[in-house]
Order: structure tokens, then sequence, then C-alpha cells
């Protein structure tokens, strides 16, 4: 299956995005595709060999999950690269333009939903974590 990319422009120099990307505490504020979800726990190791671990769930209790995996490569302000738990592999890049920071995420597909469907479940997370960036700051 081809690869699916997204992508977004966050209105924060790239030392803020890599906080706000990397720190559990962060994470878990803007880790969820829609308002009806959240992220109660996050563990992350971010570096080349570490592990993370985000917990998703639905806020009325009816279904969660972990999404985790290992991280292949990590280069600070630039790059994270991970294999999640099911074989999938991720590549983040980071872009500092002009004070603002452009990510771009390309993602093995799972063979289970739509294409169109993955990719806007992934872009939502990205634009929850553009929207929290941008109030942070």
């Amino acid at each position: 299956m081809e690869k699916i990319t997204i992508k977004a422009t966050v209105n924060v120099p790239i030392t803020k995005v890599w906080e706000y990307w990397g720190a559990p505490e962060h994470i878990t504020q803007w880790c969820q595709a829609s308002d009806d979800w959240h992220a109660p726990s996050a563990k992350n190791d971010l570096r080349t060999g570490g592990k993370f671990t985000t917990r998703m769930e639905a806020k009325d209790g009816s279904f969660g999950f972990d999404f985790g995996g290992i991280y292949d490569e990590v280069i600070e302000h630039q790059l994270i690269a991970y294999t999640m738990e099911d074989g999938r592999t991720v590549k983040i890049t980071f872009e500092e333009k002009g004070g603002a920071t452009e990510i771009i995420e390309t993602f093995d597909p799972e063979s289970e939903n739509p294409i169109d469907m993955q990719r806007g479940g992934w872009q939502a997370i990205l634009d929850n974590f553009k929207t929290y960036a941008e109030k942070e700051k």
C-alpha cells in the first residue's frame, strides 16, 4: 500500500514544537482526533531505541486502545521515525521556517479502514497539535 502523508505549519518556533510533541504532559492535551476522545495517559522516551505509549479512549468509556511503538531514529528538532507495535512505520520531519515549524508526517496505512478515513484521523490529531501549540506559546 502507498504511504499516507499529512502536514501542518505550526506558528511556533521549533524548540517549543519539539517540547509540546515529546513531553507526556503535553501529549495528553492534544493527542485525539475528535472532541469525544482523549488521551488520559502517555509515556515517551524520545530517543533512538526509546519506547512510547499513548492511551487513547472515547470519553464515554465505550472504547480505548494503546498507541505505541519504538523510535528507530530521533534527530532533535529535525526527525522522528518509529515503528508501531503492528509493524507499520512513521516518519515525521520538522523544519523551522521564519519562526514557524512545518511538520510532515508520512505513515504506512493499516488495512482495516479506508485510506481517506486514516488520513483524516491523523490530520485531525496533527491539527489538534497545531491548535494546542499555538495556544500555549
